[in-house]
């Protein structure tokens, strides 16, 4: 990698556990931040000596050629089950976001354009953050709450868009059953929905890039298809890509040769839609 890794930046606290960042500082910076979130379907294992999701190796695919681009790339651990569960991850990703921004002086980035890469539950968060709307507070007495938690541009893998048709995170990650058909009005119907990408996609939504195995068998390729669709319903500049015979994994195991260069259609997003503004 053409930069440095300073390990363990603290981001946030939560009730005494640190939630940590690994800060990626290429050595010809173009300007730019970008966070990072791997996959981990929304948990983490237990133990002292659990390697972090910062660490699970999807950051070597992703976040090393980010920094080699220029960016200034941000990988983080979130709360994650079984000990945490929604919105929690969602809440440290956008906390991820506002630390970011205030310190974007420091990094020595811009902090109004700020990207984000996911893939898997990291894709589903990046989307969140894409999407869901996180104003900053500057009347709740924390600095970086002050801060906007919200990206400029977004790239998701494999993402979890709509949990109302595909709902393999309930327990796990929702912590609640799956609603009954037509039953619209429960709790259970409500945390769907609100957890679901789709749901929060506006004209104002940032430029996103949805990438997905063929043959993934772990989240159904439609959901890509379903939030592509409702981007460009909203106005919002979006493509889709498909890897012909690629599974779910970070490098689209069982992939059609030649295979596609999502790294590099990634990268090519960011600097067409981030920095290009």
């Amino acid at each position: 990698m053409n930069g440095q890794i300073q390990p363990n930046v603290i981001y946030g606290m939560y009730s005494g556990l640190a939630l940590l960042m690994d800060v990626y500082t290429p050595n010809e910076p173009n300007g730019y931040g970008v966070l990072f979130i791997s996959g981990s379907g929304w948990s983490a294992p237990l133990g002292f000596g659990s390697k972090p999701l910062k660490q699970s190796g999807q950051e070597q695919v992703y976040a090393v050629p980010l920094t080699d681009a220029g960016y200034t790339t941000f990988v983080i651990n979130h709360r994650a089950s079984p000990r945490f569960q929604y919105p929690d991850p969602i809440i440290d990703a956008q906390r991820a976001v506002r630390h970011i921004r205030h310190n974007a002086d420091d990094y020595g980035i811009r902090p109004d354009r700020i990207g984000a890469v996911g893939g898997s539950s990291g894709g589903h968060l990046v989307l969140m953050l894409g999407c869901l709307p996180a104003p900053g507070d500057s009347e709740s007495g924390d600095p970086l709450m002050a801060e906007s938690g919200n990206v400029q541009c977004v790239v998701a893998r494999a993402a979890p868009s709509n949990f109302l048709i595909d709902d393999q995170a309930s327990e796990r990650f929702l912590g609640c059953r799956e609603p009954r058909d037509g039953d619209t009005l429960s709790e259970e119907y409500g945390i769907h929905r609100d957890a679901s990408p789709i749901n929060h996609v506006t004209s104002a939504s940032p430029p996103t890039l949805l990438i997905h195995g063929e043959k993934d068998d772990i989240v159904d390729p439609n959901q890509s298809v379903v939030m592509h669709e409702a981007l460009k319903a909203a106005g919002v500049p979006t493509d889709h890509v498909v890897i012909p015979g690629g599974g779910h994994g970070a490098r689209f195991s069982g992939a059609t040769e030649p295979v596609v260069d999502y790294v590099g259609r990634a990268i090519s997003w960011m600097d067409q839609h981030l920095k290009a503004q």
